[in-house]
């Protein structure tokens, strides 16, 4: 595999379209593979806003998918990225004119966008944050709150243990898609599957629970956690605030102002059916898991071609002992056929031919005699 390789991830959400690239190279001073960010750009067209209220994408926003894509599609080309994936998720999932749309950008930007379940939508974000657990002992659910869906992965002693989405997002709410019943059947899911483990703690990924932790100041810098009671606190001086007041107080922009609230109601609703006492904030989410994905398939390529080759190298070296076994018997072969077209010199080169037995000339001579007196006979008889 080259070590020197750029990959890039496009994340289509429900509030945010984004794209991350990082850039894979060799550590001079270990001599180990590492993966560096160069980019990451994010712009919130909120699709959510359309599908979950028209059930479809509006002609506007398509467009400016459209234009986001194909600059999206240059920067790529400018950074040489070697190779991405781009995903949609809840809001591509629920929209009638998805599929349509990525016709057409496939067609304009060159490129390919998959719409993903949101099973593997949790798996994605798993695969990444299991490669990030310091500490793989103990119970761990890792928590994606989108503008959609909300991805739920239980890791008990760094194993997945269950896996599952729920069509709950910030968005989905503030367009009034969630209903009670969903709420309670969320809560009562998560209770049923985790009742055994005891004391379950958050791992937390999206861009509102990072601008959380920044706002929270008593926090565990060192270990990137924050308490329940520290995110209960700040989610009940936010809750009563407009969103034009939560951009005064606490400088959040417009996209970030209406969407916090939600979304920390949705990891105190969590952190309650769990009994969870923290939430580690890792600063991780679905792009970084895109590209860990990437990564890994091309370490396993390479892993491949290289036991592959490995297993040609033994198998050319066996038939190499077989040749040179061959080429010694055949030398010896050989040898011993040479020391026998030499025979003695004093030996008789080949045998005299034995005499012609009397007995078959004496009769070869009674039949020539036979024959002469039975002409003798004919001659006198005609006479």
């Amino acid at each position: 595999m080259n070590n020197e390789k750029c990959y890039a991830a496009i994340d289509i959400g429900s509030n945010a379209v984004r794209l991350l690239i990082k850039r894979l190279t060799t550590d001079p001073s270990t001599g180990l593979l590492v993966l560096n960010k160069e980019m990451m750009l994010r712009y919130p067209l909120r699709l959510g806003f359309d599908v979950f209220s028209e059930g479809k994408i509006s002609r506007e926003r398509s467009r400016n998918l459209q234009r986001l894509m194909l600059a999206y599609r240059n920067l790529m080309d400018i950074y040489g990225v070697d190779q991405y994936r781009a995903c949609a998720t809840s809001a591509m999932r629920d929209s009638k004119n998805g599929p349509k749309l990525i016709k057409k950008i496939k067609k304009s930007a060159n490129i390919k966008i998959d719409i993903i379940t949101g099973q593997e939508e949790a798996r994605i974000v798993y695969d990444n944050h299991l490669e990030c657990l310091e500490d793989r002992t103990g119970n761990y659910m890792y928590v994606d709150v989108g503008g959609g869906s909300t991805e739920v992965n239980l890791l008990v002693d760094g194993e997945l243990v269950y896996s599952q989405s729920f069509n709950i997002g910030t968005i989905r709410l503030l367009t009034g898609g969630v209903t009670e019943g969903a709420w309670q059947r969320m809560k009562d899911e998560i209770i049923d599957h985790t009742r055994q483990y005891g004391v379950i703690n958050i791992i937390g990924s999206g861009g509102n629970i990072n601008k959380l932790y920044k706002l929270i100041e008593e926090k565990d810098k060192a270990r990137k956690r924050i308490s329940i009671k520290s995110l209960q606190e700040i989610y009940d001086k936010l809750a009563p605030l407009t969103a034009e007041e939560r951009q005064e107080v606490y400088n959040l922009r417009p996209d970030r102002a209406d969407v916090i609230e939600p979304a920390g109601r949705i990891f105190l609703t969590i952190a309650e059916a769990i009994r969870a006492e923290y939430i580690y904030v890792p600063v991780i989410g679905i792009s970084d898991g895109i590209i860990d994905s990437l990564l890994t398939n091309d370490l396993d390529k390479a892993e491949r071609r290289a036991q592959r080759a490995a297993r040609r190298r033994e198998k050319e070296l066996e038939e190499g002992k077989e040749l040179a076994a061959l080429e010694e018997e055949m030398e010896s072969l050989d040898e011993d056929a040479e020391g026998e077209e030499h025979p003695a010199e004093d030996a008789e080169v080949s045998p005299k031919l034995p005499p012609i037995p009397q007995v078959a000339a004496e009769a070869e001579t009674t039949t020539d005699a036979a024959d002469t007196a039975s002409e003798d006979s004919g001659k006198k008889s005609a006479q």
